[in-house]
């Protein structure tokens, strides 16, 4: 069948393997220090390892190649996680590990300003947006950092979205917000995985297409939690 597939160019590949770990599919293996896609059946298209590539040695292509077998990927998902884990118990039991516990006030209060949250269904001209502090964060933020509303939330109007899921570039959507009102600033927060890439670099072009000057920044949450960047 012809369909969307990765195309790497190994004269480009530094041998990062970066986008190997990105793909979470695993149809990208490092060989002789060279990124390669190994399993064509296992590549769905999407393209979270675009992001995660320092030398841009990854596109998009239409092309013969076999249709994406979902079963195989959980199948094969599924045998790596049935392996033993450095700590010696089976993927599938019960393994303890010892975490700091975050330090939250005894009454917590939701920041949300607005309504809607999610970037696609945001409208470009809300009122809420006029003199605004703008938050633009990836869904699962909010979930990995438990005192997310008071730190980012906060005086802000918050956007949500997930490249991933929502499988939509946002940049022409954020531009026009940019573009047509008044914005203070500029949050980016993201999870450190590679996939998050594609939201921030919606928001990094969005920002230099409005050709306005408004203070940014970036913040990278890791999945246990912590901030990193």
């Amino acid at each position: 069948m012809i369909r969307k597939i990765i195309k790497i160019d190994e004269e480009k590949c530094n041998g990062c393997g970066a986008c190997a770990a990105a793909c979470h599919e695993g149809a990208i293996e490092m060989i002789n220090g060279k990124a390669k896609l190994t399993r064509e059946n296992y590549c769905d298209g999407l393209g979270d390892c675009l992001p995660a590539c320092p030398t841009n040695a990854i596109s998009f292509e239409e092309r013969e190649a076999p249709a994406y077998d979902e079963t195989a990927v959980m199948a094969a998902k599924q045998k790596k996680t049935d392996e033993p884990l450095p700590c010696g118990c089976p993927g599938t039991a019960s393994c303890t590990i010892k975490r700091e516990e975050p330090v939250v006030s005894a009454k917590v209060t939701g920041q949300l300003n607005n309504w809607p949250v999610q970037i696609k269904l945001a409208p470009v001209n809300a009122p809420y947006f006029d003199n605004a502090n703008l938050l633009v964060a990836a869904d699962c933020t909010a979930y990995a950092y438990g005192n997310f509303h008071n730190e980012f939330m906060r005086n802000h109007v918050t956007l949500i979205g997930c490249p991933k899921l929502d499988q939509v570039d946002y940049t022409e959507k954020l531009t026009e917000i940019i573009t047509r009102n008044n914005i203070k600033s500029l949050t980016i927060a993201r999870m450190q995985v590679p996939c998050c890439g594609g939201l921030e670099n919606a928001a990094k072009r969005a920002l230099q297409a409005s050709g306005k000057f408004i203070p940014w920044r970036i913040v990278t949450i890791s999945t246990d939690g912590r901030i990193i960047e």
